[in-house]
């Protein structure tokens, strides 16, 4: 079974950065090597949201609107990790953030969760 786990999150200044990790166990490098992976993000009371997604080989990027320009998904295949790289944080950027992968082009059936990471960005 696949299983990713989250770290990096914490306490930081409005207009701060903070960079997350992604380590996935549990398959071998060249099966990573084939999942699509993502950042989810879930604020208090609201739904769980798409932060950003990247393609197996790394070429394409997705990013919500509200963190275009702010935020960089990344990853590193041999060391089976994703990142998300945060600047320019906002208060409203406050969540437990969560990392994803599944097999082949990015979508939510069949993806394997994180048990996610807290962010929280102080006014």
């Amino acid at each position: 079974q696949v299983q990713l786990v989250e770290s990096g999150g914490g306490l930081v200044q409005a207009g701060g950065s903070l960079r997350l990790s992604c380590a996935a166990s549990g398959l071998t490098v060249g099966t990573f090597s084939t999942y699509s992976a993502g950042w989810f993000r879930q604020a208090p009371g609201k739904e769980r949201e798409f932060v950003a997604t990247i393609t197996w080989s790394g070429d394409s990027t997705y990013y919500a609107d509200s963190v275009k320009g702010r935020f960089t998904i990344s990853r590193d295949n041999a060391k089976k990790m994703v990142y998300l790289q945060m600047s320019s944080l906002k208060p409203e950027d406050t969540a437990v953030y969560y990392c994803a992968a599944r097999y082949g082009r990015w979508s939510y059936e069949g993806a394997y969760w994180g048990q996610g990471t807290q962010v929280t960005v102080s006014s």
